[in-house]
């Protein structure tokens, strides 16, 4: 599916069976109840060629994931990955040798970075198979919810002011 190129996604990334891997469709299900005209949700395994195909076109692309780093589950990390590389552990989790990173750096080197492009890793606890989150993860679910609201907040004021 490739965007539309005014619109905007909201890319959840996982494997709803490996338990906390599948916490970016959790977040991008709770966002699918809210109004949020111009924005297009998908759901992702987190394969990098999809990825490229996905954001093609788009105006901003917000993509959500889990990581594993090392710090405390749960703990949330926002990324501008127009200004900044994905840290190397970013893709530690990822059932794909072509991931995530892998496809933002792939896209930034041959220049068709959508002009926005913002990434939640949400650290894992438990990557085994099972379709639950742990405890850690499910209870930062609300918050990445809420940043991501603001975030598109941002995003149409911006709209906004350059309409004006």
């Amino acid at each position: 599916m490739t965007a539309p190129r005014s619109s905007a996604l909201l890319i959840g990334v996982g494997n709803p069976f490996r338990s906390d891997d599948g916490v970016g469709g959790v977040v991008i299900r709770r966002l699918r109840g809210q109004n949020l005209p111009g924005f297009t949700i998908v759901e992702e395994t987190g394969d990098g060629a999809e990825l490229l195909e996905a954001w093609q076109g788009a105006s901003a692309v917000i993509l959500v994931d889990a990581v594993q780093s090392g710090v405390a589950p749960g703990t949330i990390h926002r990324l501008d990955a127009t200004t900044e590389k994905l840290p190397k552990w970013f893709s530690h989790c990822s059932t794909h040798a072509f991931g995530v990173a892998e496809a933002i750096e792939l896209a930034r080197t041959l220049g068709e970075l959508p002009p926005s492009l913002v990434v939640y890793g949400i650290e894992g606890l438990d990557f085994s198979a099972g379709t639950l989150l742990s405890p850690e993860v499910a209870a930062s679910v609300p918050g990445v919810v809420s940043s991501i609201l603001a975030e598109i907040r941002g995003l149409a004021g911006l709209k906004s002011a350059r309409i004006a």
